[in-house]
């Protein structure tokens, strides 16, 4: 049996309420004698548990704030667990916060060099990826601008195109597909399309009914700090609907309901 690109087993996390607030030395050594010591402490999930072959589409659902990110999260390598163990046997192309390592005051020229490189690309790569990155972001008339001055809808493009030029066989994506108008949304949903269709394992995220069962075969519903389903993705967005009462109710259209645009296209002159 071939071993899975990414396995977790019986994998928790723990997170704290108030971020800033740090343990002192007492209450790590006497944690019990006063008080509650998990009373500002949660777990968005716990004791979860699944395998992925390579090639599988795999979507993730549920409501916010249980976890669906958290769980990107840890496979990127970005966040470890603090029970189980979390296995991934290749290399990941994450559409997760999506600019970060780009630099405001660099170029979008100097980014993509900067970005693409951080991720593992060589020289070689980058200038024979280079033209395709830029006419894919439809930003031509801006390389010699500072990262800083792209709109936002403008830089989330850029990084959705030097990401999904990664020729790594793991491909995270966490509702990224709100750039720009509907003709571009079209170009990212047939970009994500070649990947699958080139062998990509695909990690999606989404909210989009439409987009999730275009893309994705499986489904995995995290609900209540556990795995609620685990199964064909039809089935599993039937079962969220029905525990949130949302069912028949949104768009199927990929195209539309893959989400709302920015509406910001212009280029921005502020600080």
């Amino acid at each position: 049996m071939t071993e899975p690109i990414i396995s977790l087993k019986d994998v928790g996390v723990q997170f704290s309420r108030n971020r800033r607030r740090q343990r002192s030395i007492r209450e790590l050594l006497i944690k019990g004698r006063t008080g509650n010591p998990h009373a500002r402490e949660f777990w968005p999930f716990r004791h979860v548990s699944f395998d992925i072959a390579a090639g599988e589409a795999i979507g993730v659902v549920g409501r916010n704030g249980q976890g669906k990110s958290t769980l990107l999260s840890l496979i990127a390598g970005v966040l470890m667990p603090d029970e189980g163990t979390v296995t991934v046997q290749a290399g990941v192309a994450p559409l997760i916060a999506i600019t970060g390592g780009f630099e405001g005051e660099l170029s979008v020229r100097e980014n993509i060099w900067l970005v693409a490189g951080l991720h593992g690309m060589s020289d070689a790569e980058i200038a024979d990826g280079f033209g395709e990155i830029v006419e894919f972001a439809e930003i031509a008339e801006f390389l010699d601008t500072p990262f800083k001055h792209l709109s936002s809808g403008m830089k989330v493009r850029l990084a959705f195109s030097v990401v999904t030029r990664l020729e790594e066989p793991i491909l995270l994506v966490d509702e990224v597909l709100s750039v720009g108008d509907k003709a571009f949304r079209r170009k990212c949903l047939k970009r994500i399309d070649a990947l699958l269709e080139g062998g990509q394992t695909l990690f999606f995220v989404s909210h989009s009914e439409g987009s999730l069962k275009r893309f994705c075969q499986r489904g995995l519903y995290l609900s209540d700090g556990e795995l609620r389903a685990d199964g064909p993705i039809e089935d599993v967005i039937r079962q969220y609907e029905i525990d949130t009462d949302t069912l028949d109710e949104g768009d199927d259209d990929p195209e539309i309901d893959v989400m709302a645009s920015t509406g910001v296209d212009d280029i921005d002159t502020t600080e």
